[in-house]
């Protein structure tokens, strides 16, 4: 296990920032932020009762303060010189579809805020700790990698206040993997296109095979983590066979 290099996911809940932190606990210590401290908690005994390290931080991604907190407690557990193997961007504003004039304005801001503003200053809070793992020279190029979905290029009616956050999220990835990838940060977006296999979606009328893995998308995300410089991707679009597209 890496001593100094950590993996950072945020948005942990049961589905797929529970399975990415899972696959990056088997070799580095993880970080585990989200608003709710039962989000993480129990995941984080599990990591560790197996042998890994996790640590849980209440923290939300649309405010800079509350990300700042974060980022000192990581460095009081870590030291401060620790450096980033990777950070995983899986916040969302909330899923919502209705009508464009019954949305009030303050689900937009709040939408964008988390997904779009979220995305921005969870960069700016932990880019700093992926270039000191290129200076640390991790075995892996560390890695940006963000969670979109369908809605991050296909707009859909009534979903205008999800879509909006995606959209921005995705701009902002890609001019992120043009300005770190020279500087050795691998940033990576990830269309999710379909509906995960969780609980929450048990009671959706969908077969199994129409659902996508929370566990497959973590192994993804890990093949992105170990690409190496010559072999950067900057977006993959992972869905079920049977998805319509």
């Amino acid at each position: 296990m890496a001593s100094r290099l950590i993996a950072v996911v945020a948005g942990v809940g049961p589905g797929t920032g529970a399975s990415v932190a899972r696959k990056f606990a088997e070799t580095y210590p993880v970080v585990l932020l989200a608003r709710k401290p039962e989000n993480f908690e129990s995941l984080a005994k599990e990591i560790n009762s197996k042998g890994g390290k996790a640590i849980g931080i209440s923290a939300d991604v649309s405010d800079l303060t509350s990300l700042k907190n974060a980022v000192d407690t990581i460095k009081k557990e870590f030291g401060d010189d620790v450096g980033a193997a990777a950070a995983i961007f899986n916040a969302s504003g909330g899923f919502l579809r209705k009508p464009f004039l019954e949305v009030p304005p303050e689900v937009f801001q709040q939408s964008f805020a988390v997904s779009a503003t979220g995305g921005v200053l969870f960069s700016q809070s932990f880019l700093p700790l992926l270039l000191n793992g290129v200076k640390q020279k991790s075995q892996h190029p560390p890695s940006l990698i963000f969670t979109g979905a369908t809605a991050s290029v296909k707009s859909n009616a009534q979903m205008a206040s999800f879509a909006t956050g995606k959209w921005a999220l995705r701009a902002l990835s890609q001019s992120l993997a043009r300005e770190f990838g020279p500087q050795g940060v691998h940033v990576s977006h990830a269309i999710i296109d379909g509906v995960i296999d969780i609980e929450k979606t048990k009671g959706y009328n969908l077969p199994p095979e129409a659902k996508l893995s929370a566990d497959g998308i973590a192994n993804d995300y890990w093949w992105l983590h170990t690409q190496p410089t010559t072999n950067f991707t900057w977006e993959i679009d992972l869905r079920p066979a049977v998805e319509k597209w």
